[in-house]
């Protein structure tokens, strides 16, 4: 440890910092272009409208846009989307959305019984443990993963959204969000006095039902009770209407969706890790017993490597990213040189993708799903992104992705395993370094 006085600022510090500035030439020019434009404005690099021409030499057909409007469901909206674009090709019909209100409503019960668990669990250190005081932190929230979405579609099926609509509450989350998150912190009280006063795991495990029991009636009220059962009704491309009367969620989806999500493994690439190791995320799963959150951890090449084959073969690709770096929600670009921030104000303001996972700066903050891809001799340039923004956004709602951006930005995709190589399908079978609960990928 290096022991330094307080550095304290004074008047010739402020008059020498006024001095460099005024002996830039450029400085009343770019003072003003910033300060009537905004930073992001007075720093867009015009030429990355040519580089997200929206042409693209692999492109998958997919139709209209979803949109998760005020929520931070995402991950679900993804995933959803991949399998709803197998369910149109499958079955020669466009536009066929599937229920966002029913994942989310299982997932909110799912999630809030998990919670209960890692309380329990961490019942004998201070609320102001790291680990503790991310759980409730994370109390109530709408983020997830891939594999969370997947362990709700494996225990709970899929159905149609006109089945189970939005409601209010699902499209503007953020209300029962804080509601839940107070209700869940305050059976954290509960439940950490009754492990203080030696209760039985019996006692324990009666009080967990009761909450979320409490947790299951919130959230009827707020999106309404799922249904255990719904007609599909559908009309095809050529006009041919088809019908199946009392279907289970569960039977819609293995009947009518030829995929198994345990075929597909999330690959990332995160290297401030090891590479070419397998980790685990076990503090955000949501479904006890459920779908374990893994990850393939992999160079760049690798990671676009598989997401192309896939695209190649037809299938879209759910993929995690920071949507919140260099991006224009308007135009729907995403150009890791959109917004020339260095040269504007004369400062190095660049990070290697691994020191900005290791020093905070790297976050997965959105998921999106890849529908094509435009390669130059065999090369990625720009990548076609579906958003689950509405159409307002971009065009029609889908955003244009150069490969830098994607390099850089881009931390997760989900693909078969099927592309994997021999060497990364064998380091599946090991067993998987786990990750504290407030890594990057979370």
């Amino acid at each position: 440890m290096i022991n330094t006085d307080p550095l304290e600022l004074t008047k010739h510090d402020f008059e020498k910092y006024h001095q460099v500035l005024n002996q830039r030439p450029d400085a009343a020019v770019i003072s003003r272009a910033v300060m009537t434009n905004g930073i992001n404005a007075a720093a867009t690099d015009p030429a990355a409208k040519v580089r997200l021409h929206r042409e693209f030499s692999v492109e998958v057909d997919t139709g209209t846009v979803t949109n998760q409007k005020q929520s931070g469901r995402c991950w679900e909206f993804s995933l959803l989307n991949t399998l709803r674009h197998q369910f149109e090709k499958q079955h020669n019909v466009k536009n066929f959305e599937l229920s966002q209100n029913y994942l989310f409503f299982w997932d909110k019960v799912e999630r809030a019984n998990m919670f209960y668990q890692h309380i329990i669990e961490t019942a004998d250190k201070g609320p102001n443990d790291r680990e503790v005081a991310f759980y409730l932190k994370m109390a109530g929230g709408d983020g997830g993963q891939w594999a969370m979405a997947a362990a709700l579609v494996q225990k709970y099926g899929v159905m149609p959204a006109y089945a189970m609509p939005e409601t209010y509450n699902t499209d503007h989350t953020m209300a029962f969000a804080t509601t839940l998150a107070l209700k869940m912190r305050r059976d954290a009280v509960a439940l950490r006095q009754m492990v203080a006063d030696g209760a039985s795991a019996d006692a324990l495990n009666e009080k967990r039902h009761e909450l979320v029991g409490e947790v299951y009636r919130m959230a009827a009220y707020s999106f309404g009770e799922p249904p255990a059962t719904f007609d599909l009704e559908y009309r095809d491309n050529d006009k041919k209407l088809h019908r199946e009367a009392g279907l289970t969620p569960q039977a819609f989806y293995q009947q009518q969706f030829d995929v198994d999500l345990d075929d597909y493994v999330v690959v990332t690439n995160s290297p401030d890790k090891p590479l070419n190791e397998l980790y685990r995320l076990a503090s955000q799963e949501n479904v006890a017993g459920g779908k374990q959150i893994r990850f393939l951890n992999v160079d760049m090449a690798e990671l676009k490597r598989t997401a192309i084959a896939q695209l190649q073969d037809g299938e879209t690709v759910w993929f995690g990213n920071d949507v919140l770096q260099q991006m224009s929600r308007e135009q729907g670009f995403l150009d890791a040189k959109l917004y020339r921030k260095s040269e504007l104000f004369g400062i190095d303001l660049s990070l290697s993708k691994a020191d900005r996972f290791a020093y905070h700066e790297a976050e997965v903050t959105h998921a999106m799903t890849l529908t094509g891809v435009n390669l130059v001799e065999g090369k990625p340039n720009r990548w076609k992104v579906e958003n689950s923004w509405g159409e307002k956004n971009g065009e029609k709602g889908y955003f244009v992705m150069t490969d830098d951006w994607m390099d850089q930005f881009v931390y997760e995709v989900v693909v078969h395993k099927k592309y994997l190589t021999e060497e990364q399908k064998n380091i599946l079978k090991h067993k998987p370094v786990e990750l504290k609960p407030w890594d990057p990928l979370m």
